[in-house]
């Protein structure tokens, strides 16, 4: 069985991707991990450079014996995910990047990496979770998602929301994306209001081998918003290369 690997976003946990897990579980032997901070690793040391969670990750694999896989990230995880593939990129049979970017400072979100650090340090993590969760639905917190996705936000400690806001901060990937070797989709929400359009046009445009899909009226959170199309999506790229999708030529 081949094996898929998830990487959940800032302030996320391996819990949000028990939909895909539940679809993909008999073709697949999904690896959802959680980060070092979040979800059920709250407990452990907060990592705050993307390259030190790329490095956990490849730790992690490299404990389970998993060669080649394939591998998802989400947000600040499609980061990590970019810097494993740079990494190593001989083990990465089809990379999804999934409502990420490359440019760390994220230019274009709803609010800066530094008016978030002021004010989680303002109102404290539990309060901080609940705002940012919102921030990631279309409908806010009347997304029928909302509240399981607070309860795993609501994790994390004031350091992990902290050390994640320093990662993205503090990483630039723009000048390694032409050097991706694998076969690369792209899922991109149309009223995302944490990565702008521009940023998965980066991406888009500058990764050698890589296809597109853009959902309508859905936010940052496609795979909790709306899980039958995402589903759809994921599972027709990973078992036909891409060939529904748009492809970048």
């Amino acid at each position: 069985m081949k094996h898929l690997v998830m990487i959940h976003g800032f302030m996320g946990g391996s819990g949000q991707w028990d939909m895909q897990k539940a679809t993909l579980a008999d073709r697949y032997d999904v690896i959802a991990l959680d980060l070092p901070g979040f979800g059920l690793n709250a407990n452990l040391t907060p990592i705050n450079t993307i390259g030190g969670f790329a490095e956990w990750v490849i730790a992690q694999l490299s404990a389970r014996n998993i060669g080649h896989f394939s591998l998802l990230g989400h947000s600040m995880g499609g980061m990590i995910a970019q810097e494993i593939a740079s990494r190593i990129p001989d083990q990465i049979e089809r990379l999804i990047l999934y409502s990420t970017g490359a440019i760390g400072v994220l230019p274009g979100r709803f609010e800066t990496i530094a008016q978030s650090k002021a004010r989680t340090l303002a109102d404290g993590p539990k309060v901080t979770a609940r705002r940012i969760a919102e921030s990631w639905f279309l409908k806010g917190t009347a997304a029928t998602a909302f509240e399981s996705c607070a309860s795993i936000a609501e994790q994390a400690s004031l350091d992990a929301i902290l050390a994640g806001l320093s990662a993205m901060e503090g990483w630039a990937g723009e000048a390694a994306l032409a050097n991706i070797r694998a076969k690369t989709l792209l899922v991109w929400g149309d009223k995302d209001r944490t990565y702008p359009w521009e940023q998965i046009e980066t991406l888009w445009r500058t990764i050698p081998q890589t296809s597109l899909c853009v959902l309508p009226n859905v936010a940052h959170a496609i795979h909790l918003e709306n899980p039958e199309g995402f589903n759809r999506v994921l599972t027709d790229y990973l078992e036909s290369c891409g060939a529904q999708i748009r492809p970048n030529e």
